[in-house]
């Protein structure tokens, strides 16, 4: 088990010694610092080198857990990975959280299932305004270039053994166009 800090500050001018010896003296045995970078940014190049060195049975220790996150739903699904890749986390200015205690392992449970229902939560109420919106008469997506008369012309044109290629080029539209129209035409067409 290795211990592994992390220390970031947001501008250039701030000093990260601060954090760097306190996680130090807490037992970090190596210390990724990012200098200047938001933790808005997901991707910084030292917490991307600290996700890369971290292994299996690894401690990843902050000075605080805004060190890595800004955003409460980012922390947990990053809390959530870490767990994932079996790598513990401890905050020194925070001792509840700290994954290698049972306490610590509760909380990254309650975590992680805040973070499922976040999901589900976004999943369902996007079903339902889906839902919704068809109720209403209304369908996502791009409104058709096909119009009922490029529709028409394209049958006429395919009845006299034009190509779907030759029918998109006349028309200015895609081949894949011209096909799904007139596949839709065909199924709306009744059977004589």
């Amino acid at each position: 088990m290795t211990i592994v800090g992390y220390a970031r500050v947001s501008t250039r001018e701030q000093n990260p010694a601060q954090q760097e010896a306190a996680l130090t003296a807490a037992g970090a045995e190596r210390v990724f610092t990012d200098h200047g970078e938001s933790n808005r940014n997901i991707s910084r190049p030292q917490w991307n080198a600290c996700l890369d060195y971290l292994r299996e049975g690894d401690v990843l220790m902050v000075y605080r857990l805004d060190r890595l996150s800004s955003s409460d739903a980012h922390l947990i699904t990053l809390i959530n990975e870490l767990g994932q890749r079996g790598v513990d986390l401890r905050s020194i200015t925070e001792p509840a959280i700290d994954t290698t205690s049972p306490m610590g392992r509760a909380l990254y449970g309650i975590m992680a299932v805040f973070a499922q229902l976040r999901v589900d939560t976004i999943r369902q109420n996007t079903l339902d305004g889906l839902k919704h919106a068809r109720s209403q008469g209304r369908v996502g997506g791009r409104p058709t270039v096909m119009t009922p008369e490029r529709v028409a012309v394209a049958q006429q044109m395919r009845a006299d053994k034009a190509t779907y290629p030759q029918i998109a080029r006349t028309l200015g539209v895609g081949e894949a166009t011209v096909k799904r129209a007139l596949a839709a035409a065909r199924a709306t067409t009744p059977i004589q």
